[in-house]
């Protein structure tokens, strides 16, 4: 799924968000109510990464903000592909140090 804006299109949308009163002024907020909708959390959310970003503490934001709101990882392909090898290493530690390891994440129970 794509990291979604607070822009919404459709007013029959906006009016339920503003009737239930689903925060979705920031990035994590944006990611919680999709881990929600998603039976409650029960099911894994990944979320895609778009478009190359070379700034490390945009994209380093993205990806906490995305951690935050309980979303499950991050797709980051071109992200690591498009920089150089030390880089692009650099900027995966990065990110595994962004998402907690959890049972059953490393192999264990």
């Amino acid at each position: 799924m794509k990291l979604p804006t607070a822009h919404i299109e459709q007013d029959a949308a906006r009016k339920v968000f503003d009737e239930q009163d689903i925060p979705i002024a920031t990035a994590a907020e944006r990611v919680r109510h999709i881990v929600d909708c998603a039976f409650a959390g029960h099911r894994i959310v990944i979320f895609s990464g778009g478009a190359a970003v070379f700034d490390d503490d945009k994209l380093l934001d993205e990806i906490r903000s995305i951690e935050a709101g309980g979303g499950f990882g991050s797709i980051i392909g071109r992200n690591s592909f498009q920089r150089l090898k030390e880089k692009a290493l650099r900027m995966l530690g990065a990110v595994m140090d962004i998402y907690p390891r959890s049972p059953g994440r490393d192999g264990t129970h």
